[in-house]
């Protein structure tokens, strides 16, 4: 390894060269208690910016093992010391002027939620962080003295106030990692006590607006039903109070605009942590939940829908069907199977996205169009089968449909955000109402059996291109895979994490012989064993987060570029 001042001497050496002859500085330089890595050079002063990362020892950094001693815990380290970097190097960023992105320093931007990102690693022996430096220029002839600026005097006072910990707000510290703790520690109860979603007293669900994740300012703070309160000893919040939601079928009731689908949105993305004051920290559900929704136009590959699709008229096999154009019900009776597939625990599911006639079907529809000329087995039909034979709830927003009350064991009206549990009053008036029946099929665990190929468009290239859309899409070469229904997906960079994932399953784990099930089992192994730092290869996006296993048979099952056998 270089020193830094070897690092100085080159840079001064090829100030007003050619732009090109920035990338004689790649490779790594001792920066005294951290080395400084130069990965990729960009080819010119508008190009993506170079890529850059330090590589701090642990014992140098300062930071006490109780810091990392569980995964939770150090998941929230490397969440909390991205977020400090990222406010440091905002301070600094485009400071050295110049054309194009000259002077830009960026790392991941971390949004509420605490995820696991390829920008800041902790292994064993060293914190490893990722970021991206544009090497200031004037036109196309290289600033050294702008560069220089950056690695000798923005760049050290970053690292200083963001990786050791003397100079760390200690407490701030410590209140993440614990917060990470506590919440996984109350993960843990509520599956002892079979709750698959808890709201605290005092959480703030709303949001600031639809394009922020930000809480909502007076807002009001939830309270639990009484009947439903339970409470839970956390090791550093200590005693904690909230609305339990049971196992098994829960509907959601209430007026609109009283807060039903809000309850819904924050329990969706309760599978994962919250930062602290982000009024959703003791939001939680069952960390396996899938939101199921309709999604007309997508693509349907050798999947097995006959729980609730049968008999349809154009002769398709229902066990083994497939579509480039999936219908509303079509589409969601394959993302309640697909998400069998993935091993949830919990369906979540708002009638305002769904596909009315996959849901239910009132009586009168059904002396009007007989039982056996309907394809469709309602998902009212199957809900109960689920989690009496499969162990999988439900929690449902109902706001027009009634016949979900003779089902439901749970039911919650919200009121102008507050929620009170009428659960006996609902099945006393319903108890007047006749009950939704209908001839059903006996249930049947559908086939898994599934054995996914990847198309020459996902492995025939030397030069795999990647493309990511936000939280839409991923392009890989031609390949385009729409998620933009896919609502659990909370961060741009867990879409690269896929299209990272499908790239490595396509080149080394899908022969034909594997079962989705186990392609995705690899995909997991791997990235638990190796970390993200095994899906940055040449080619693929370099700011990754790790998608819940959810997302991953999300991703792959829309791939319109697999095959199945």
């Amino acid at each position: 390894m270089k020193s830094s001042n070897e690092l100085r001497t080159m840079l001064r050496s090829i100030d007003h060269k050619s732009y090109p002859a920035y990338k004689s500085l790649s490779g790594a330089y001792q920066f005294g208690n951290y080395a400084l890595v130069i990965d990729h050079v960009q080819g010119d002063p508008f190009a993506s910016p170079s890529s850059v990362h330090l590589e701090i020892p642990w014992k140098l950094s300062g930071f006490s093992e109780e810091m990392r001693d569980q995964e939770c815990k150090r998941i929230a380290l490397q969440d909390h010391l991205t977020r400090l970097f990222s406010a440091q190097t905002e301070r600094f960023s485009f400071q050295a002027k110049g054309s194009g992105k000259s002077g830009l320093i960026s790392i991941s931007r971390c949004g509420q939620e605490v995820l696991e990102r390829s920008a800041c690693e902790i292994s064993r022996d060293t914190i490893t962080v990722r970021f991206h430096v544009g090497f200031p220029a004037f036109g196309r002839t290289i600033d050294a003295g702008g560069l220089e600026k950056i690695l000798f005097d923005f760049l050290p006072k970053a690292a200083e106030k963001s990786f050791f910990a003397k100079n760390l707000d200690r407490k701030a510290l410590q209140a993440a990692v614990w917060l990470a703790e506590d919440q996984t520690k109350l993960r843990r109860q509520m599956k002892e006590k079979n709750v698959v979603a808890f709201v605290a007293n005092g959480s703030i669900l709303p949001r600031k607006s639809g394009v922020s994740d930000q809480p909502m300012k007076d807002s009001i703070p939830f309270v639990s039903p009484k009947s439903m309160e339970q409470s839970f000893i956390l090791p550093h919040h200590g005693e904690i109070h909230g609305m339990a939601v049971p196992a098994g079928i829960t509907l959601i009731v209430g007026g609109g605009y009283h807060g039903k689908s809000t309850l819904l949105s924050a329990l969706q993305m309760g599978v994962y942590d919250h930062i602290a004051g982000d009024g959703r920290e003791f939001v939680l559900a069952d960390e396996t939940a899938v939101k199921l929704r309709a999604e007309e136009g997508r693509s349907i590959r050798n999947t097995d829908i006959s729980l609730f699709i049968n008999d349809l008229p154009n002769g398709k096999d229902t066990k083994n069907f497939s579509t480039p154009d999936a219908s509303g019900s079509t589409s969601q009776a394959a993302n309640v199977i697909e998400g069998m597939e993935s091993g949830t625990g919990l369906f979540l599911i708002d009638e305002d996205t769904s596909a009315t006639n996959f849901m239910v079907r009132d009586e009168l529809m059904q002396r009007v169009v007989a039982d056996s000329e309907e394809p469709i087995t309602p998902f009212i039909s199957r809900v109960r089968d689920l989690y009496e034979k499969l162990e999988i709830s439900s929690i449902l927003v109902a706001g027009s449909s009634g016949s979900y009350f003779h089902v439901a064991d749970t039911v919650i009206q919200m009121k102008e955000y507050v929620p009170y549990d009428i659960t006996e009053r609902a099945k006393a008036i319903a108890a007047e109402f006749p009950p939704f029946t209908a001839s059903v099929r006996p249930f049947a665990l559908p086939s898994f059996q599934r054995h996914p190929l990847p198309d020459k468009v996902l492995t025939g290239s030397d030069r795999t291109k990647v493309k990511v859309m936000g939280q839409e899409s991923i392009l890989v070469n031609k390949s385009l895979t729409d998620l933009r229904a896919v609502e659990q997906l909370t961060d741009s960079e867990q879409l690269s994490g896929l299209a990272a994932l499908l790239l490595e399953a396509a080149e080394r784990a899908m022969d034909g012989k594997k079962t989705l099930i186990q392609v995705v089992d690899l995909l997991e192994k791997e990235m638990d064993e190796k970390g993200l730092l095994a899906l940055l290869a040449p080619g693929r996006p370099g700011n990754l987060a790790r998608p819940r296993r959810q997302e991953i048979f999300a991703c792959l099952n829309r791939c319109r570029n697999l095959k199945f056998r």
